[in-house]
């Protein structure tokens, strides 16, 4: 619904939006309903719910805009509607802020101002920030923002600063990953709808903690998704792994780029979030200029000056593109960050010996390619990728481009959740491994992320997990997954892959709270609470300078040490031997007076000459 407010016995808003104040708790008003329908002859409004006998409300055409439709009717909070065209069956608002009857559905009108907010909030800027990845459906047994709103005190107290929320907009049945979603202006209802969205971010917020929302502009999901029935939101000039493109550059792209800029720009303004996590943004295909990335961080840019507090959007793209990140002044597309998969697939490669597929390349000298993209950023700058049998990437300048603008992660959804058996990195590493691969995250001069869990190195699985509601689609979901778990060596046996259609499959995925008081996990989180101490009180680790940092490392006696300004963190990846690591001499070729920080299993020193002595699979962090 671009529903507002127009004339009544009480002050109402008079903005554009789908949640609109009336100051009136019950009585209706009346509200502008405005839909883009260009190929539409006839449009109405329908009621739906306990106003389904009432009749439908003709719309007309709006003179200042071409295709759009628009009519007055009363209408509250609650309300539920839906729009036909050329006397077809009803279908949902593509603005709908909420579907209370699933994807198809009706949409309901949401009064977004209505909402009484209990903290007040100016921000968290992204320098400096540790991102936690979390899936609302699986964080807690319940599955709901409440309940995950519950829990958010254990965030607080780890040291994290933003939450970064796994995409919430209505998708088909009850569990999923979200990445199918319909409606891009709407949340899930079995989450707890657009208000249950808001408690969590208030509650959030009241803890100090900054939240932001992985957004799916490339695609939609195939259930439910009207869009085409509306006007041209698709676009066969392009295509994705998906289908038909989103329209972002052939006729009719300027209302749908409106669309999905109102969108991102609704999250931000009406929910109060603090940044976008923008899914997948190589497959947003765009020739016109400027690129839909540039007009939206310059319109998340003008929002934050409006609201007095930073916004950021962070792209997940595979392209290792510098441009992504450069200011738009220079010819980039302005966004705030990116995740960076270079770093995950070296350190994942060091950690595990995998290499498999995207592996290969950093799996030949992984503490090489580690200690590239920790003073480089990128792994791939240019340098020939045999898995995609090509030159990839360009060389990224962290003088110009701070390093907090590259994220930082050892586990996340995807790069869990895309083997077949969805096994974490403590599935098969010991837990001195996981202590290094925390160290290496949160020490690295990136912005660190951890995925839900990874802190106390929970055992519970991440697994593809769907709850399609169509027949035909759920078969098609199982049968892809079975071809791609066919194509990986990491896949297990083939009678162990699970059914993402099986609610099992995500009841395992639910992360196990009984676990991060016994061990070896409480060792685990006690390990990170005082990583996250160290970044809070040791300006070198949030240092952006990339003269500050420098890498040295043995490839075959597997140890690595990272020098941040005055600190050093060496790690020993070695099973059995004990690695003997030799410090860097400081000014006047003297070993300067350190102290040991932080050690897994304990903390050391070096010796009288200089040679830190790690045992197998530990970690130290020295500082002055």
């Amino acid at each position: 619904m671009s529903a507002r407010a127009a004339t009544s016995g009480c002050r109402a808003a008079r903005r554009r939006a789908w949640v609109v104040r009336t100051g009136c708790e019950r009585r209706r008003t009346a509200v502008l309903f405005e839909v883009w329908a260009p190929r539409a002859g006839r449009v109405t409004l329908r009621w739906a719910g306990e106003r389904a006998t009432e009749p439908e409300v003709p719309m007309a055409p709006d003179d200042a805009r071409a295709g759009w439709w628009r009519t007055e009717a009363p209408a509250r909070d609650g309300d539920r509607y839906a729009f036909r065209l050329d006397d077809g069956p009803a279908l949902p608002d593509p603005r709908a802020a909420r579907l209370p009857e699933g994807p198809g559905g009706p949409a309901a009108v949401v009064e977004h101002d209505r909402f009484g907010w209990r903290h007040p909030w100016s921000g968290r800027p992204l320098p400096g920030a540790v991102l936690y990845e979390l899936h609302i459906g699986t964080y807690t047994p319940e599955g709901t923002f409440d309940a995950a709103a519950a829990r958010l005190r254990h965030l607080a107290d780890l040291g994290i600063t933003h939450i970064e929320l796994m995409p919430v907009c209505p998708f088909p049945g009850t569990h999923g990953w979200g990445y199918d979603g319909i409606a891009p202006w709407a949340v899930h209802e079995p989450y707890g709808g657009p208000e249950g969205l808001k408690r969590f971010v208030d509650a959030a917020h009241g803890l100090g903690l900054g939240v932001v929302l992985d957004v799916v502009h490339n695609h939609l999901g195939p259930s439910g998704n009207h869009l085409p029935e509306f006007g041209p939101y698709f676009t066969d000039t392009h295509h994705t792994p998906w289908g038909a493109a989103v329209n972002l550059d052939a006729p009719g792209s300027d209302e749908v780029r409106a669309y999905f800029l109102g969108s991102a720009l609704s999250w931000l303004r009406d929910y109060r979030l603090d940044g976008l996590r923008l899914d997948a943004v190589h497959a947003l295909h765009d020739d016109r200029s400027p690129h839909f990335l540039a007009q939206l961080s310059a319109a998340v840019d003008a929002l934050a000056g409006r609201l007095h507090r930073p916004l950021f959007l962070i792209a997940e793209s595979d392209l290792n593109d510098p441009r992504t990140t450069a200011p738009r002044t220079s010819g980039g597309q302005g966004l705030h960050a990116q995740w960076n998969d270079d770093f995950h697939h070296a350190l994942h490669t060091a950690l595990t010996g995998e290499s498999q597929g995207y592996y290969a390349d950093f799996a030949r000298a992984p503490l090489a390619a580690l200690a590239k993209t920790l003073t480089g950023g990128f792994f791939h700058d240019g340098t020939h990728s045999s898995f995609r049998g090509r030159p990839h990437g360009a060389p990224l300048d962290l003088r110009k481009t701070p390093a907090y603008r590259l994220l930082a992660y050892a586990q996340t959804h995807d790069q869990i959740g895309n083997r077949a058996l969805g096994d974490r990195l403590a599935a098969g590493l010991s837990p001195g491994l996981l202590a290094c691969a925390g160290a290496l995250v949160l020490c690295a001069p990136f912005t660190p992320m951890l995925f839900m869990g990874e802190e106390w190195g929970a055992r519970t699985p991440w697994q593809y997990f769907t709850d399609h509601t169509d027949p035909e689609l759920a078969e098609a979901v199982r049968a892809g997954r079975l071809r791609e778990f066919a194509e990986h060596a990491w896949a297990g046996e083939r009678a162990e892959w699970p059914d993402p259609q099986d609610p099992a499959t995500r009841d395992r995925c639910v992360l196990d709270w009984s676990e991060p008081a016994v061990a070896p996990h409480a060792g685990l989180l006690a390990w990170y609470r005082t990583l996250l101490a160290l970044r809070r009180e040791l300006p070198a680790l949030t240092d952006p300078d990339p003269r500050h940092t420098s890498v040295r490392f043995d490839e075959k006696a597997r140890w690595l040490l990272l020098c941040r300004g005055p600190l050093r963190v060496a790690v020993s990846l070695s099973p059995k031997a004990t690695a003997a690591v030799p410090l860097p001499a400081g000014d006047g070729g003297r070993q300067p007076a350190l102290q040991a920080l932080a050690g897994w299993p304990t903390a050391r020193l070096p010796g009288a000459d200089g040679v830190l002595r790690l045992p197998p699979e530990s970690v130290v962090v020295l500082g002055p």
